[in-house]
This record gives C-alpha cells, structure tokens and sequence, in this order.
C-alpha cells in the first residue's frame, strides 16, 4: 500500500470511499494518472466518467484561468451571471424541442436528480414516479429515494414503482428482454397503478451502474408511446453516458425519443463539479426558491462546463468515441473468444461492460473473479471498475479523447489480468480491504 493511501485512511472519512483497489495519485495528463510512486497508469474509468476531456485538459484549464482572472461572483443564486447564461443557452440548443424550456444547474447528477424528483411530483400534482431496477440515480436521500440499485443504504420513495430493466443477456435475445419488461408494465398500469398519477419515469438510455445494459431496440420507443399516451413526463438520465460517450451526444438519441426531462452531470464539468437539468418551462419554473444551495452556478465550474461542451463538438469527440469504442470492443469480443470468465460484451462507443461469468452455461455472476481482474489490472498499469447488481460487470467510461493506441494498451494489460486471475496467480487476501460495491 502506498505512502499516500496509507496517510489517507489515517486522516479521511471512508464513507465516500468506494474503493475497488490501493490507488492513490498525483497528477495526470490525457488518459494517464500519475501514481504517487511514480507508475503511469492508463485511466479507463475517468473518475466514473467525470474526467470526459481527460486530465488536464487545456481548454478547460484556459476556461478555468479565464473565469479565476475575473471571477464573476460564486453562485447564480442571487444574481446571474455570463458564464452560466452561456452555458443554458449551449445546453438549450442540445436538447430537443419539448425540454428546451429553461435550465436549473447543481453540483452532481445526485442533487440534480434530486431535484427532478421533487420538482416533477410538485407541479404536476401527480404522486408518484417510475424508476428501473438497478437504476442509480444518485447518492443523496431525494436521488437514492427514486433509484433502484440494490446496494445503496437510501429509503425509496413512498411513491416510486420500480420496474425491470430489460436484460438481454439473462434473456437470451433481447426480443424476449423487451417483450418481458413491456408485458410487465403494461400488467402494472392495468392492476397496480393508475397512469394518471405517475408525475414521471425516470430512464437510463444506458443502464450503467446497474451492469452497463442497453435496451434491445425499440424498447424506448415503447416505453415512450405508453407515457405519451398517460402524460407521463420522461426523464432521460445521461449523467455517466451521455455527452458524447456513446457515440452520439445524447445516449437517448440511439433509442430514438424525445424525453421531456435530460439531466447532465459528471462528465459537462471536465472534473469540476457541476450538473444541470434541461426541461419546459412550466415544469422548470414551478416555483422560486425551489432547490437551490449557495455555489449552484458557479461561474467557474460553468466556464468548464462550456468549454467541455465546445471541446466535445470542435473535435469531434463523439465521434471519436464511436470510431475508439469499436475498436475497444472488437478487442474485447476478441478477448472474450480466448476467455471463459467473459460471458457477454455489450455498450455503445466509449460506455461498454463485459460481464464476467464462472460458466457460461449457467451464467454464474464471477463477483471475485471480477473484484481481483481490476486489482490484478491495476497492478499491471490500468485503471478500471466494476459495476452491476451482482458486481461482476467491467466497467468502461474512458476520457473521450482516448486513441485507438491506447485503447490497444488497455486491452493487452486486461489481457494479461484475466489470464492471471485464471490461472490463479492473483491472491484474494488482497481484496480484504476492498468491498467495491
């Protein structure tokens, strides 16, 4: 363990802590951390997709400087200023027709979920929400209060139904996925719940921290017809995979709708904290006061925020990471050929996972073989998670800058970690100090 991770678990609290392996850094540039015993270490889980431009980037340093230079206050909660009606206006053109009403700005996808949940059920009149199973909308009360992941500690909602999220996979085509999870919807509007008081279904165009899914096509298009029909509001959740990482610059975009409702969070600051919810302005403007705290929109993290949004159409990274992400995932589908612990690969351009099986038959969750093939990777150089309700799904979001090059790095480092972890070369008294999820 290193000197600075060692200081650290002597002087920090661990409840924030969801810690996969002894990292501990120093800097970093483009897709490289710099460990403090000097390793480089090739980054593919970009702070859960938080570090979108990479580390160290320098348009959100010039953007930072620019905004430090001449800082315009600390909040937009009492007076406006430049940098967060620039970065509206940009939000407002990004989203379709029926959310561009006005924008509401925070911290984090948690408090920006939050705050949907809240502001949803208080100007429709409608009490209730619909969430998926395994959704992970967030870590503070409101947000955990409408997810579905089984391994926060959070109350749920008195009024939030959670429903499957199809899985492909489990099954075995997602034309059964898609017919199960529809069938099972369409019996909860006609036995359980009246539509008329679902104020509105949160959705993850990805699933990530639930396993990394991704919904068998036309499902949301699906989904969408029923909530269109029972004025069900729907709230694209795009916080990990939208921006850019999918390949297209919103996730929902791959499934065709229109949501009412996008929230943007982690990667729109480039690693500043920063999150905004785009809707109408009926629902947007419900009421003054509503949730505010005393740093939301700051002009800071704005000016960031815009010039990750400038960066991500100026060179084309959304494109970038359709063109890298195929060329991650042929590799990982190659390694899943020579590889028994792979059961199944599946994502969009740089939001991928690759869940890992002890026998693919009977599709087994492998959770420590996959809790060591991160610790065995991190050893060799790589930086990677896992997510999933079973904890067994490697977990890809890295910077959308990355180069086919290094994601060729990555795939030979993980070559080597599961080949270890088979071969049993990995001691599981490593993990003791390590619960992950």
């Amino acid at each position: 363990m290193s000197g600075l991770y060692a200081r650290e678990r002597q002087s920090v609290s661990s409840m924030a802590h969801l810690r996969f392996f002894p990292q501990a850094v120093v800097g970093g540039s483009g897709a490289y951390l710099t460990a403090d015993d000097g390793r480089r270490l090739l980054d593919f889980a970009a702070s859960w997709g938080a570090a979108s431009l990479g580390h160290s980037h320098p348009a959100v340093r010039a953007a930072v400087d620019r905004a430090l230079s001449d800082q315009a206050g600390a909040s937009y909660l009492s007076s406006a200023n430049e940098a967060c009606v620039l970065l509206a206006e940009k939000l407002l053109s990004l989203v379709p027709e029926r959310a561009r009403g006005r924008v509401w700005f925070g911290h984090s996808g948690s408090d920006a979920n939050e705050t949907v949940a809240r502001m949803v059920v208080a100007a429709t009149g409608r009490p209730r929400i619909l969430a998926f199973d395994g959704a992970y909308h967030g870590g503070t009360v409101g947000s955990m209060a409408v997810s579905g992941h089984p391994a926060q500690q959070g109350t749920r909602a008195a009024g939030l139904t959670l429903v499957p999220y199809p899985n492909s996979y489990a099954a075995d085509t997602p034309q059964a996925a898609s017919e199960a999870a529809l069938a099972d919807l369409d019996r909860l509007f006609e036995t359980k719940i009246a539509p008329d008081e679902i104020a509105a279904f949160f959705i993850e165009p990805i699933q990530s921290d639930g396993g990394m899914l991704v919904p068998p096509d036309g499902f949301f298009k699906a989904v969408e017809e029923r909530c269109r029909r029972h004025g069900i509001l729907i709230v694209s959740d795009e916080v990990k995979v939208g921006l850019g990482r999918s390949g297209r610059f919103n996730a929902f975009d791959h499934s065709g709708i229109a949501p009412d409702i996008v929230v943007f969070g982690k990667g729109l600051g480039g690693g500043l904290p920063i999150s905004a919810v785009v809707g109408p302005e009926a629902i947007m403007n419900h009421a003054v006061a509503f949730s505010l705290q005393t740093v939301h929109g700051n002009p800071v993290c704005a000016a960031a925020a815009l010039a990750v949004l400038e960066t991500i159409e100026r060179d084309r990274l959304a494109e970038n990471a359709a063109r890298t992400g195929r060329v991650l995932r042929d590799g990982l589908n190659a390694l899943a050929r020579r590889h028994a612990l792979i059961g199944d690969v599946r994502g969009h351009g740089l939001a991928l996972g690759v869940e890992l099986v002890g026998d693919r038959a009977g599709r087994t969750p492998a959770t420590r073989e996959t809790a060591l093939t991160v610790y065995r990777a991190f050893q060799l150089g790589l930086v990677l998670y896992y997510v999933g309700v079973r904890s067994n799904v490697l977990e890809f979001t890295p910077p959308l800058t990355l180069t086919e090059s290094e994601a060729r790095e990555g795939l030979a480092i993980l070559d080597q970690a599961l080949t270890d972890v088979a071969a049993g070369r990995v001691d599981e008294a490593l993990l003791a100090d390590f619960a992950g999820w």
